[in-house]
């Protein structure tokens, strides 16, 4: 679901706000797990899920394939997701 069909399901759902309205909602709502992601906190929305950041190691072993030169990988910061159990029930009917 793109972020233009998610305004237009609230609007049906909620027609007293308007679309100025749902937008900042929904742009307040993406920026605030931002910012916590951001802080490396994890994001606990029950029924659904959690956001987390996971942090990966270095690599200094890694070649390039084609050239057979080797290359070093900074450790970084991937964002993950894992579903509630109610979710996964959910999905799984």
């Amino acid at each position: 679901m793109s972020r233009p069909e998610l305004i237009k399901q609230l609007k049906s759902k909620h027609p007293k706000l308007n679309r100025g309205q749902l937008e900042l909602i929904i742009d307040s709502f993406f920026k605030s797990i931002e910012d916590a992601l951001k802080k490396k906190k994890s994001i606990f929305l029950r029924g659904f899920g959690t956001f987390y950041i996971k942090e990966i190691k270095a690599s200094h072993n890694l070649r390039n394939p084609k050239t057979g030169e080797l290359i070093y990988r900074p450790k970084r910061n991937k964002v993950r997701f894992r579903a509630s159990k109610k979710f996964k029930e959910f999905i799984n009917l």
